[in-house]
């Protein structure tokens, strides 16, 4: 198969059980699915799917020099992303871990193609299912892996924040050390440090994206209270659910939805907030490899990044009283929420 990626460049890929994976019906539902959610659908950000990135994090391992299965792995990771991506998570209350495709990954992927197709090559497809066990694809918050490395790349260079030439000279410094990924030059980890957060802070963490994730949410709850979709469409492509939940005549439901649009701002504001919202802050702090071989973190190199980085959490963490705005008439907006928490 030849695959060619905006990041990775021209690809061929010739194992018979990645290319049947990438054909099956599970990955093939991750190119109707976002990796922003809403803020990709509605045109605040680029429309990556997660069909791009699952094949990209399976590329970067791949550069690596890791096995097949790790790069099974990569490309399985994200299979059990629902309609909407992230926005699923405040949905269901869990916008600081964001982790809901994690924990229903097992019973997602059992109803798929993927365990059959896994089985025809001799492998166990619950081997896949615990990310942690590929080291190279998956690490604790900050280190590098392929998950956030990947996302951060192609985020980084839609957002404006990073040039083609930037990308590839961080990719060239990216190594494998102890088993995991790490960088070889402090120059190169500083700058990606210093952009991955300003890539948070200008779209993953950023304040109007995720009130307009949780206005989404509120407009997801009220369908599923009145049977515009159900939970075959959470499990779908986010323009099918979302031309059903447009086409309910519920007039809460179309409230909700007339303010998912660009010209929704939200303030912050504690004397009056539609919602209180906390919400998952990304940052990395590289390992980088020395002459020595010994790895080091890049906050104890560089302590000016520490204290950036120790800032910038600082200024994020907490509770975000928010209060949308919007040029409807007043009579036509909800009515205030429950408190998010």
């Amino acid at each position: 198969m030849f695959y060619r990626d905006p990041i990775y460049g021209d690809n061929t890929i010739d194992e018979p059980v990645l290319i049947a994976l990438m054909e099956s019906a599970a990955m093939q539902r991750l190119r109707g699915v976002l990796q922003h959610g809403i803020s990709g659908l509605i045109g605040i950000t680029s429309p990556i799917t997660r069909f791009e990135h699952s094949v990209g994090a399976m590329l970067l391992v791949r550069r690596l020099g890791v096995g097949i299965e790790e790069q099974i792995a990569a490309l399985l990771h994200d299979v059990s992303h629902t309609a909407f991506s992230h926005v699923i998570d405040y949905v269901f209350d869990g916008h600081d871990e964001q982790s809901y495709h994690d924990r229903e990954k097992e019973r997602y992927l059992a109803q798929t193609d993927v365990p059959q197709i896994l089985t025809g090559f001799g492998y166990d497809w619950r081997l896949f299912l615990e990310e942690e066990d590929f080291p190279l694809l998956e690490q604790p918050s900050p280190r590098l892996c392929a998950d956030r490395v990947d996302y951060f790349l192609r985020d980084a260079h839609d957002l404006g924040l990073a040039s083609m030439a930037e990308l590839t000279w961080a990719l060239s410094h990216l190594r494998v050390g102890n088993g995991r990924m790490v960088m070889d030059d402090v120059a190169a980890a500083t700058w990606m440090a210093y952009t991955f957060i300003k890539a948070d802070d200008a779209s993953w963490s950023n304040f109007r994206e995720v009130g307009v994730y949780e206005v989404t949410a509120q407009a997801i709850r009220r369908g599923l209270a009145v049977g515009a979709i159900g939970q075959a469409d959470i499990w779908g492509t986010d323009a099918a659910a979302w031309q059903k939940l447009h086409q309910h005549p519920d007039e809460e439901l179309q409230r909700w939805l007339r303010l998912v649009s660009t010209e929704t701002q939200f303030v912050w504001d504690a004397a009056a907030p539609h919602f209180t919202l906390s919400t998952k802050i990304r940052t990395i702090d590289p390992d980088v490899v020395g002459e020595d071989g010994r790895l080091r973190p890049l906050s104890t190199l560089d302590p000016a990044f520490a204290q950036h980085r120790a800032a910038y959490l600082t200024q994020k963490q907490g509770k975000w009283p928010m209060r949308y705005l919007n040029n409807l008439n007043h009579h036509d907006l909800p009515h205030r929420g429950t408190e998010m928490t």
